[in-house]
């Protein structure tokens, strides 16, 4: 697998309202930040993005040899878009993971999916059937590569022992630092997998939260920010990029300035102090 240091994320691109141009205007900005890869779910948007994605890139088709597309299946919502489900469940049977591989397939208007993810662990998930779905897929071309998103190190484990995965998708940041002392980044390190991160920023809380917390975290980032002539949004992408797993960070912003301060986080590398001050800042204590 082969993906861009940042990843642009597309959850909230059906929220930017605009047109196909706008959008293959906005498609082409990350490419020309070097970021060529585009993270995708079958359900964002109330099941519209991948649609919304596919017609600008229909604008200018060779705009697809220059990116990668990531999906996510598996989860199915109450939606008025899939009225059948009764309630929020999960499903990753083999018919619906092909099927939604698929449908990926023709609403994006591509004849491969670059990497396709199980979108959340399922209590009812058989690893020898998602691994039959997974050979059909890959044996046919659909999708070069697949992996995982939000699944603990044993859940991924099972999945592993049965087809090969690439990476699992997590939530990481200096205010969610689970990650951190639960195994994940330990287990990604051992199975030699970059991890994906999704909310590097919080959702925005970084910078807006008022909680004891997002302040401390808020002043130690623009504190070496300042030191560093860059801005704290760049800081807090650096903060991930100096793991050892070598993370790969999803962006999931509208603005191209957004996206260009994520891009130059590659080239800071935070000293184990720095890093250190931001992760306790986050914990709101030395480390033992």
């Amino acid at each position: 697998m082969s993906l861009s240091p940042i990843v642009a994320g597309a959850w909230r691109l059906a929220d930017w309202t605009w047109n196909a141009a706008e959008r293959l205007a906005w498609i082409e900005g990350c490419l020309d930040l070097g970021v060529t890869s585009f993270d995708h779910a079958d359900i964002y948007g109330g099941y519209r993005v991948e649609e919304l994605f596919g017609e600008a890139l229909a604008l200018s088709p060779s705009v697809r040899q220059r990116l990668q597309l990531v999906t996510k299946c598996g989860i199915r919502l109450c939606h008025p878009a899939r009225s059948a489900h009764r309630i929020k469940h999960y499903d990753t049977s083999a018919p619906h993971i092909i099927a939604s591989a698929e449908e990926s397939l023709r609403l994006l208007g591509t004849d491969y999916l670059d990497v396709l993810l199980l979108h959340r662990p399922d209590p009812l998930m058989d690893a020898d059937e998602v691994a039959r779905a997974f050979d059909e897929l890959r044996t046919s071309g659909k999708v070069r590569y697949f992996g995982v998103s939000n699944f603990s190190p044993a859940q991924y484990d099972v999945l592993q022992s049965r087809t090969p995965l690439v990476t699992n998708q997590i939530e990481w940041h200096p205010l969610h630092r689970a990650p951190l002392t639960d195994g994940t980044l330990d287990h990604c390190q051992r199975r030699r997998i970059r991890p994906m991160i999704w909310s590097p920023l919080a959702g925005g809380t970084l910078f807006t939260g008022e909680e004891a917390a997002a302040r401390r975290v808020r002043g130690m980032l623009q504190q070496i920010a300042i030191a560093r002539g860059v801005s704290a949004a760049t800081i807090a992408f650096a903060w991930l990029l100096r793991h050892p797993s070598r993370p790969i960070p999803i962006a999931g912003s509208g603005r191209l300035e957004a996206m260009r301060e994520a891009v130059a986080a590659t080239t800071i590398r935070l000293d184990a102090q720095e890093w250190t001050e931001i992760y306790t800042a986050g914990t709101g204590r030395d480390v033992p």
